[in-house]
């Protein structure tokens, strides 16, 4: 392949670059994962992930993907036949389902449109219909990364609660956590599910459970056959900031410096930042005349800005435009909008003017790909940042 000058923009939805900061913290030898030092790093990112996660419980951090720690949630609170509802938002949300139906979850679907967030209401009176309290848990994903959708969790939490309903709530905030705002402890989650790759600006391989002392209380009681995801074992090796089996160690300096980065901005900063970032994004699409797959501005996700195609058009095809003509990677559409629209990802570690080149580039192989739009998007984007 001949050499391509610059450097690759990578604008998927996650993983995100990663910060030079970040490597050359991961860049350090491998320590002695039972002795001294180790434990006072293994302390550090524990109590860091909680300032993260707005939390004073626990945080269960795996050697894993966030689809591994979707599991661990699961099977920790759950059991083969349990009742569990879940709400569709988008591809993620329906591939966690998946899972639950694997494991012999039975499931329960409330179907949504991929352009819309969780609707509170509904689950709400489906809750109020289940006089014998059969269900055991509500699931639902924060930041539905394929659709650039973020939903109401708190909303969720007092629809539970209005109904006096014993269902767990239980969350994915993959893509959400350290890009939008997020309160595990006072939005009411029993666990919250998240991953390295997105906004900690981590390499893929780090997953979390975030969790409740109602969670830990029903895990301790029941819950399915596990061994390697079991909570109890973590939380007894963790109090001293150990792990019971090999962790991931030179990703947990990576992720102490990535702590350190987001507190040095300041979460509500770097929450600030984002907004702002998509804010410019969707006027760069509005003046573009496409549409957004979030039809609710409410629901617009502030990480990432998904972008539908007029009918005919191939979002692939335009993905495959920009790469090859501008070296830039776009998120592909998933599932059901699969080649009908393309993930802008703007979280992470990202700056104005690095956005305003792939806003640039975006403009630039929609006229290359032949899609119908207006030009005036890259001036509209620099006019949002301006103000």
């Amino acid at each position: 392949m001949a050499y391509r000058a610059g450097r690759h923009f990578l604008q998927i939805p996650g993983p995100s670059p990663v910060p030079d900061r970040i490597s050359r913290a991961i860049d350090a030898p491998v320590i002695d994962h039972r002795g001294p030092d180790f434990g006072d790093l293994g302390l550090s990112v524990l109590s860091g992930m909680q300032r993260i996660f707005k939390t004073n419980s626990p945080v269960i951090i795996y050697p894993s993907s966030g689809t591994g720690a979707w599991e661990a949630c699961l099977l920790n609170v759950l059991t083969a036949g349990d009742q569990v509802l879940f709400y569709e938002t988008g591809q993620f949300a329906n591939l966690w389902k998946q899972m639950a139906d694997r494991l012999g979850i039975e499931t329960e679907f409330l179907g949504g449109d991929w352009r819309s967030g969780v609707d509170a209401n509904r689950i709400e009176q489906r809750l109020r219909n289940d006089t014998g309290s059969s269900i055991k848990a509500v699931c639902c994903v924060h930041h539905e990364t394929s659709c650039g959708i973020t939903s109401d969790i708190r909303a969720v939490r007092e629809a539970i609660d209005s109904v006096g309903h014993p269902a767990l709530l239980l969350v994915d905030s993959i893509s959400g956590l350290a890009s939008v705002d997020y309160e595990h402890d006072l939005w009411g989650a029993d666990v919250t599910v998240s991953g390295s790759q997105k906004g900690l600006m981590m390499p893929p391989g780090l997953g979390f459970n975030a969790l409740s002392d109602r969670a830990i209380e029903t895990s301790k009681k029941g819950g399915s056959k596990r061994s390697y995801w079991d909570w109890q074992d973590m939380l007894t090796a963790n109090s001293s900031g150990y792990f019971p089996y090999t962790p991931a160690t030179t990703l947990f300096y990576g992720l102490k410096e990535a702590i350190a980065m987001l507190e040095e901005e300041g979460l509500d900063n770097v929450f600030s930042r984002h907004k702002r970032l998509a804010d410019s994004c969707r006027a760069a699409v509005d003046a573009w005349e496409l549409e957004t797959i979030c039809l609710n501005p409410r629901e617009h996700s502030n990480a990432l800005t998904g972008i539908m195609m007029p009918d005919g058009y191939d979002a692939d095809y335009v993905r495959q435009v920009i790469l090859e003509h501008f070296n830039m990677s776009l998120g592909t559409g998933l599932g059901k909008i699969k080649g009908k629209a393309f993930r802008i990802g703007h979280l992470g570690d990202i700056n104005e003017l690095m956005l305003m080149g792939v806003i640039c580039g975006v403009e630039m192989g929609l006229g290359l790909a032949g899609v119908p739009h207006q030009s005036g998007g890259v001036e509209a984007a620099m006019r949002s940042l301006a103000r």
